[in-house]
Order: C-alpha cells, then sequence, then structure tokens
C-alpha cells in the first residue's frame, strides 16, 4: 500500500467522507468474549455508541453510519466545515466547553459554563478560531472519540500503555457509489462476522438503530404530523438521514427542523430509506446463503442510478476492505480527488473501474 500522507486524504476545510477504522492494539478484545481470558466485554460496545452519539451533537460531523465489532469498529463520516462556519464564537465556545467541561452535573454531563468562563473564552479571538477549527477536524474528532474509551478501558483493566494500535485509518469516498458501497459493507460486518443474521438483529450498526426507531415510530405513530418529525429523534436523532438532494425525505426517519443532536439535516444518498435497507436486507441475506443470487429487478435501478456494476455488487461488498486503499469511488471522482490534492493518481484506478464502471 502507498505511504500516503493524511493531509494528501483528508482536507478539513473541504465537505467530504471518510471510512475510519480503529483497531485494538495486539488484536485485543475490546469487546466481545475474550477467548484467552474468557472474559466478556461486550458493555464497552455502549461505551463507544455512547461517546459516538455525544460527539454528533458537538462536533461539525455528520456520522452516516458506524459498526462496533469484537476488536475494531467503523465509522462513516463526513466533516461538515460549512456548519462550523456558521457557528457565533459563543455557539463554538459552548460546544467546546462541553468537550471538556471542567464542571460536571450529579449525572456526570458537562455543566453549563459559568458566565465568567464563557467570557474569558469569548475575549480571545484566536484561541475561538481554533477550536472552530477543531470541531471540524477529523483527527480531533477520532482522537476525542479514542482516548476517553481508552483511558476507560485501561481502568477497569488495571493496565497501562496503547489500547488501539497506531492511528486510525481513513479512506476518502469521492462520490455516492463510493459511499454506498461503504455503508452497506460497515451495517454488515456483523453478518459478514457471524456475529448477526439480519440487519434488524445486528446491534450497535447505524443499520440497527434506523430500523429500531421506524418500528418504534410505527408501533405508536402520532397523530400531530409535527409530532412525527420529533418522535423519530428518540433513537437514531444523531445519525444522518439517508435519503439526499431531490429525494423525498421520509417523516419516519427525518426531523423537519434541525436536530440538537446531529451538525445538520443533510442527507448522503439518492434513495430513501426503505430503499437503502432493503438493499441491505437483500445483500445480508446472500451473505449467510452463502451463494449471490441476481439482483431482483426492482433492486437493480438502485444501483443503475449509481453506475454501479450490479453483477460485481456482492464480490464489491464481500471484498470491500482488500479491494479498495486511501481514495474509493469513480475513475472520474479518484482523477479529481488526487488532482486537488497534487497527485497523478491515487491507487485503484483499476478496482474502480472494475466495480463502478
Amino acid at each position: 500500500m502507498p505511504a500516503y500522507a493524511r493531509s494528501e486524504i483528508v482536507d478539513d476545510a473541504t465537505v467530504g467522507v471518510y471510512h475510519c477504522i480503529s483497531r485494538c492494539v495486539r488484536r485485543a478484545f475490546l469487546c466481545g468474549d475474550d477467548p484467552f481470558t474468557g472474559r466478556n466485554c461486550d458493555h464497552r460496545k455502549r461505551w463507544i455508541q455512547d461517546r459516538l452519539e455525544e460527539l454528533a451533537g458537538i462536533f461539525a460531523f455528520d456520522v452516516l453510519g458506524f459498526a462496533i465489532l469484537s476488536n475494531h469498529f467503523h465509522l462513516v463520516l463526513r466533516n461538515r466545515p460549512d456548519v462550523a462556519g456558521s457557528w457565533s464564537d459563543e455557539e463554538v465556545a459552548r460546544r467546546w466547553y462541553r468537550l471538556h467541561p471542567k464542571r460536571r452535573d450529579d449525572d456526570g454531563t458537562a455543566a453549563e459554563p459559568e458566565p465568567s468562563e464563557l467570557a474569558a473564552m469569548l475575549a480571545d479571538p484566536e484561541w475561538i478560531a481554533a477550536r472552530r477549527r477543531r470541531l471540524a477536524s477529523l483527527s480531533w474528532f477520532m482522537r476525542s472519540l479514542c482516548e476517553p474509551i481508552a483511558r476507560r478501558a485501561n481502568a477497569e483493566d488495571q493496565a497501562t500503555g496503547k489500547f488501539f494500535e497506531s492511528r486510525y485509518k481513513s479512506q476518502a469516498l469521492t462520490d455516492e457509489t463510493a459511499v454506498l458501497a461503504c455503508s452497506v459493507y460497515v451495517d454488515l460486518n456483523p453478518i459478514r462476522a457471524c456475529l448477526a443474521d439480519t440487519p434488524e438483529n445486528s446491534q450497535f450498526t447505524a443499520a440497527f438503530e434506523r430500523i429500531a426507531a421506524m418500528r418504534q415510530t410505527v408501533a405508536a405513530p402520532p397523530v400531530d404530523p409535527a409530532m412525527a418529525a420529533a418522535a423519530s429523534g428518540t433513537r437514531d436523532a444523531w445519525l444522518s438521514p439517508v435519503a439526499d438532494g431531490d429525494v423525498r425525505l421520509d417523516p419516519r426517519t427525518t426531523c423537519a427542523t434541525h436536530s440538537a443532536h446531529r451538525a445538520s439535516n443533510r442527507g448522503f444518498l439518492p434513495m430513501t430509506l426503505d430503499e437503502y435497507l432493503e438493499l441491505l436486507d437483500w445483500t445480508g441475506r446472500q451473505i449467510r446463503i452463502g451463494k449471490r443470487g441476481s439482483i431482483p429487478d426492482h433492486l437493480a435501478p438502485i444501483l443503475a442510478r449509481l453506475n454501479v456494476n450490479s453483477e460485481r455488487w456482492m464480490t464489491t461488498i464481500e471484498q470491500f476492505g482488500r479491494m479498495f486503499r486511501r481514495a474509493i469511488g469513480r475513475v472520474s471522482s479518484l482523477a479529481a480527488l488526487a488532482a486537488s490534492r497534487g497527485r497523478h493518481w491515487y491507487q485503484g484506478v483499476g478496482t474502480s473501474r472494475l466495480v463502478f464502471g
């Protein structure tokens, strides 16, 4: 694999989508059953998801997808420097204080800053500008996620030293084709690892949270449409909605007004949540069956809209982690990214042409 500087992949000043992976050092078990000690650490999955949900309400990032497994986790994130730029100085100061509180309430949550503390932060424009950049930085997001988890796990294990191996790994997802393939790959990780048999049983994934939120809303549908939008936030309001652009947003899963639990209400795929979940479910069943059936007629147009080779769809999902390197997308998208970073090309053009056309 070519040795790319992270700056050649990630540009914090430009909106971009990234697939990030963080793995425990020496193949240690972050969660699940440790085969060496027999100890179960499943409760740590909840630590990560809770922290991820907290950061979604602080940073200028849209959380598009996630999957937490035994010794590593996957994230699909979109940085939003445009959102961070729209915040007032006071909003930046309050968000940073929530990230690094000097005081906490009885329930452990960050206390509100005192007027004097807020005034001290606002008195330094350079400090505010630096924190605004950090709140839209992928490195700072991952640091703020991993460090508390590592400290907490080390304290529980009565150990010291590294908990995660090196830094996180990242891949740039350059267009919607790459985002779709990566999202399905991430959501199906527990199924590929034989930890679950269907998306609705794949706990600690974005798909599980979206499906649970849909079931919750359908089970007790509010009468008032405004209440329907608010009710969708009871479970997955911190996740980005799926539908983007001209696709009709699903009122069951998308709040009509901005959610305080996430950076924005912007979606990320040219399809509805129902279409995405149907494609995800069909793909997951083929993985569990162990054979590759043909794409159903009503699902094929979803892939056709994104110019994805439907005949190679299953190979793409099953081998996603091995087929692609630092950047993923159509050849034209990879070329544009390389040019913007001062490079001639990125590895994977041949694979991209084969999979995405």
